[in-house]
């Protein structure tokens, strides 16, 4: 990978691997695109930058020559709570976007990336343990979106030649951006609450146990893939990954181990506890680690210490900033 474009750059997964690709392949060699300009203090903004909506076809045509890319990685998307609110404006998206994405790799020869979810999963997959290949039978618009997305790069492999791999990600937690609209956000909406009010209200019920992963395994899982020598990639699409299966209540003891006071009560969402009691509980990921070396590093204990660690030095900054700002205004 030497010239690379990122999709959806903007998102929970799109800043982070954008950070990380800069770091490793050279600033000017990753391309961050979004439907939207990045905020003033992004780290997105370090580097080159261009609006693209990813469902105009044409548009994406001409950036992928223009750049000059090798490689693309395809994060735009709406997430599993949004797109059920939204399922036209999901599907229109997710599906347009992808293809869209897939033809460009096809026609200019690019390696693909674009991940998938444990959404892909339904009621009718077995729960504890889930097997790579298994019972797909998703009853969510987004989970109807990673299914198909799954089978259009071995697709877009099988019958035309081109480098797809996909894995499916488990609920995704950083502190370097804040929830952003899926069903595994309660996670990340507990750390920051915790530091900042001392108590968390969840809308997923207690005991609702899903797989998780610290964002920087994911980075990190996703650049591992992407290096590795096509030759040893059988599954290719779909990898399970996770790196621990919890729910709230373990969730909450892990932060009271640094915040003894932290409390935790429930307002459940009917609409993502639905989402959340369709998905595992448990995923096996095996596959990955066999044929890619998938080896996160992070698990409980070691990830909470980090974010609540990470939110609290950004609270401090900010705090310092309000104070600078009220000095600046008295005088």
């Amino acid at each position: 990978m030497k010239k690379i474009i990122i999709t959806g750059a903007l998102g929970q997964i799109g800043t982070e691997l954008v950070i990380k690709c800069r770091e490793r392949y050279g600033t000017e060699n990753v391309l961050a695109t979004d439907i939207r300009k990045p905020e003033p203090h992004s780290p997105v903004k370090d580097g080159p930058f261009e609006i693209l909506d990813v469902t105009d076809r044409n548009r994406l045509f001409e950036t992928v020559r223009y750049f000059n890319a090798d490689t693309l990685m395809h994060m735009a998307a709406l997430l599993s709570a949004t797109a059920e609110k939204k399922p036209l404006v999901a599907w229109d998206l997710n599906m347009g976007g992808l293809i869209n994405t897939l033809e460009a790799a096809r026609r200019y020869q690019l390696k693909f990336f674009t991940p998938s979810s444990i959404g892909a999963f339904g009621i009718s997959t077995p729960k504890v343990n889930t097997p790579q290949l298994t019972i797909q039978q998703p009853t969510t618009m987004y989970g109807i979106n990673k299914v198909t997305g799954e089978l259009l790069c071995q697709y877009y492999y099988v019958k035309f030649g081109v480098d797809t791999r996909s894995v499916r990600f488990p609920g995704l937690i950083s502190h370097v951006k804040e929830p952003g609209g899926g069903t595994t956000d309660y996670a990340v909406d507990m750390y920051f609450k915790a530091v900042k009010k001392g108590h968390y209200t969840s809308y997923i019920n207690r005991y609702t146990y899903m797989d998780m992963m610290y964002m920087e395994d994911a980075i990190d899982a996703i650049i591992k893939l992407m290096e590795e020598d096509s030759v040893k990639l059988k599954t290719r699409n779909g990898y399970n990954l996770s790196a621990m299966s919890i729910e709230p209540e373990m969730l909450k003891q892990a932060i009271q181990v640094y915040y003894p006071d932290f409390t935790l009560d429930y307002d459940i969402d009917l609409e993502r506890q639905d989402i959340a009691l369709s998905w595992p509980d448990s995923i096996d990921t095996s596959c990955a680690e066999d044929e890619w070396g998938f080896d996160p590093k992070y698990d409980l204990p070691t990830m909470t210490k980090v974010m609540l660690e990470a939110i609290e030095k950004k609270q401090k900054e900010c705090w310092a900033h309000t104070y600078f700002l009220k000095y600046i205004a008295i005088f």
